[in-house]
C-alpha cells in the first residue's frame, strides 16, 4: 500500500480516465480515496464500485477546479473532518485544440487554472502537513506534450511544461523530507480528452493510443516507488528527443501530430 493504513489518497479528475483507473488502482490495494471531480453522478457510481469491490473508504467531493477558491475549500473540509491525505494525486487537466488568436479566453483561463494554479494550490496544502509528518508522497499529472512546444494547442502544452517542471523542482526540494514527488507523463491515452479539446479529428486524436487503465498503472508503480518521473507510451523518447533535436524541428514535429487530418 501507498501511504499510511488510515490515510487517503486524494484524487482529482476522478470521475473518469486515468484520474478514475488510479482512484480504483489504490482502492485495490487498500488505501481510502478522496475523490473529486465536478459530475457527482460519476463519482457517486465510482463510490459504490469501490466500495462494493474492495470496501475502503471513499469520500465524494464535488468540486470545479476551474473555481480559483475550490483547493482551499477541499483542504478546509477534509481538514474539519480529520481526513488525513497523505498521498495527493493532482490529475485534474483539460485542453483546448485550435490556433491561439482563435481560440476562446474564457476556456484558456479556466484551463490554466485547473492545469496549473489549482495544481499548485493544492500541492502547497498539502505539501506542508507531508513535511510535518515526514511522510508523503505527490503525483502531478503532466504529458508528453509538456516536453516541447505545441503549436494548436499552445496553452495547454505550455501549462505541461509548468506541471513537469515544477514537479521536477519540488522534487529536488523534499529530498530528505520523507516526501516524494512523482511527474507522470503520459502519451495519447483514450479518455475523453480528445472530446472535450476539440481535438478527436486532429492526427494524435485519431492515432493508436493506450488505455487508461495502462497510463494509470505506470503511474501507481513509479508513485510507489518514489521515483521522479513516470513516462508512459510514445512519451518515453521525449526527454532525450528534445536534447538532440533542433527547438524548431520538434516545433513543426508536434505541429504535424496536432493538424486535423
Amino acid at each position: 500500500m501507498i501511504g499510511s493504513k488510515n490515510g487517503y489518497a486524494l484524487v482529482t479528475g476522478a470521475s473518469s480516465g486515468i484520474g478514475y483507473e488510479l482512484a480504483k488502482l489504490f482502492a485495490k490495494d487498500g488505501k481510502n480515496v478522496v475523490i473529486v471531480a465536478r459530475s457527482q453522478d460519476k463519482l457517486e457510481e465510482l463510490k459504490r464500485e469501490i466500495e462494493n469491490k474492495y470496501g475502503t473508504s471513499v469520500r465524494v467531493l464535488v468540486k470545479d477546479l476551474s473555481d480559483p477558491n475550490s483547493p482551499q475549500e477541499i483542504y478546509s473540509e477534509l481538514e474539519k473532518d480529520k481526513v488525513n491525505v497523505d498521498v495527493l494525486v493532482n490529475n485534474a487537466g483539460f485542453a483546448l485544440f485550435g490556433k491561439f488568436y482563435e481560440t476562446d479566453w474564457q476556456t484558456e483561463a479556466e484551463m490554466i487554472q485547473v492545469n496549473i494554479t489549482s495544481l499548485t494550490h493544492l500541492t502547497k496544502l498539502f505539501l506542508k502537513k507531508m513535511i510535518e509528518n515526514r511522510s508523503g508522497k505527490i503525483m502531478n499529472v503532466s504529458s508528453g506534450a509538456g516536453f516541447v512546444p505545441g503549436p494548436l494547442i499552445s496553452v495547454y502544452a505550455a501549462t505541461k511544461s509548468y506541471v513537469l517542471h515544477f514537479s521536477e523542482a519540488l522534487a529536488n526540494e523534499v529530498q530528505g523530507t520523507g516526501v516524494n514527488v512523482t511527474c507522470l507523463c503520459p502519451d495519447a491515452t483514450k479518455t475523453n480528452f480528445w472530446e472535450r479539446a476539440n481535438g478527436e479529428d486532429s492526427k494524435a486524436g485519431r492515432s493508436r493510443m493506450m488505455d487508461a487503465a495502462t497510463c494509470a498503472k505506470v503511474g501507481y508503480a513509479a508513485l510507489e516507488k518514489g521515483a521522479v518521473f513516470a513516462l508512459a507510451g510514445k512519451s518515453r523518447v521525449a526527454p532525450w528527443g528534445v536534447r538532440i533535436a533542433p527547438r524548431g524541428l520538434l516545433t513543426k514535429m508536434a505541429r504535424r501530430q496536432y493538424e486535423r487530418v
